[in-house]
């Protein structure tokens, strides 16, 4: 059997290769070539209409199922807390929007690690967002193989031994799949208006709350069982908020929600989210003391019910105002405008 060669000659160097080589890689490269245009003009044929992608995108966001979802939302917690949109919130922009391509190739692999490049293109501005992610083939482990084995060592917070081994298949698929997703993630959220991310924020926490506030018993039930899942038992929650958990308001059933969610999608631990509530002035850490009690705001109403009962204090010099909002701030907290009213009473004899 005789094998096809062609030559070619390129600055006075000359090439020989496999004719079915080369015929193999331009069919390849055609193929790839012809995926590419096509994708393109269909993207110019169906252009998006963007008051539709808000539509369909909101109404999305207005379903309890989804606003509900941990990776649709979460709360990550650093400082006074981070929020954010998840990978499932990305997911579902990006079908409303059309139009837009993921990709995702491995790059390079080795025994130790993997190189994937993650890209996100919007085909209709040609506008290509790309991210190399690092996989290695390790995981840890809190003790070694099953062989004895392991690559290293090293003792946690806890003063515990966690020992790094090699990852197997699954591992290494879960691991793989939980980093890509975030660099989606990462990606994708360049390339949803900013507009329709702060819109779609307001209506998964507004029905968020809603739900809270309209069954706080069923919601808080659901939260626990949720943080038991994750190894986080209803005493610690006790000790993050302060409080029992069925004293929780609404907003704190909305923002253990959110917490949940980070841990689950391996954005924090829950040892993050106590030692950020203690340095942020909590005292919610894991030795069993309480945090600090979130003060409500008085409202209009409250302040009018109670405004006689202050005014006969300041006007009788019983109290002056700045030790009268010291007395209600240890239970409600004042506006400025309620602030400025208590110092008016101090005048009316004047």
């Amino acid at each position: 059997m005789s094998t096809a060669l062609s030559v070619r000659q390129e600055f006075g160097a000359q090439e020989t290769t496999n004719a079915l080589v080369e015929t193999a890689s331009t069919a390849i490269a055609a193929k790839a070539k012809a995926m590419v245009e096509a994708r393109y003009v269909m993207a110019m044929r169906q252009p998006r209409n963007w008051d539709q992608v808000r539509q369909d995108l909101m109404s999305e966001c207005k379903r309890p199922s989804f606003a509900h979802n941990k990776s649709a939302y979460y709360r990550k917690p650093i400082g006074q807390g981070v929020e954010g949109l998840g990978i499932r919130f990305v997911e579902v922009a990006l079908r409303c929007m059309k139009n837009v391509l993921v990709e995702t190739s491995m790059t390079f692999e080795d025994d130790a690690k993997e190189i994937h490049c993650v890209s996100v293109t919007d085909l209709e501005s040609n506008l290509t967002y790309p991210l190399d992610v690092r996989v290695s083939k390790t995981v840890e482990r809190s003790k070694p193989a099953d062989d004895g084995s392991y690559l290293s060592v090293r003792k946690n917070s806890y003063g515990k031994m966690v020992y790094t081994v090699p990852a197997n298949d699954d591992d290494l698929l879960n691991k793989r799949g939980a980093l890509i997703s975030k660099a989606v993630r990462t990606l994708g959220l360049r390339i949803i208006p900013g507009d329709l991310q702060d819109e779609a924020e307001e209506i998964i926490k507004a029905v968020r709350m809603n739900e809270a506030a309209r069954d706080p018993g069923a919601e808080r039930k659901r939260i626990a069982d949720a943080f038991a899942e994750i190894g986080v038992k209803v005493e610690d929650l006790t000790k993050y908020l302060g409080h029992a958990l069925d004293t929780c308001s609404p907003a704190e059933l909305v923002d253990l929600r959110g917490i949940y969610g980070a841990i689950k999608d391996g954005e924090a631990t829950w040892k993050q989210v106590v030692e950020n509530k203690a340095e942020q002035g909590g005292e919610g850490s894991e030795s069993g003391s309480t945090s600090a009690k979130v003060i409500p705001v008085c409202t209009a109403d409250d302040f009018e019910k109670k405004s006689p009962e202050w005014r006969k204090l300041i006007v009788e010099k019983k109290k002056t105002p700045a030790e009268l909002v010291k007395m209600i701030e240890t239970k409600t907290k004042l506006s400025e405008e309620q602030k400025l009213t208590l110092d008016s009473w101090s005048h009316e004899n004047d």
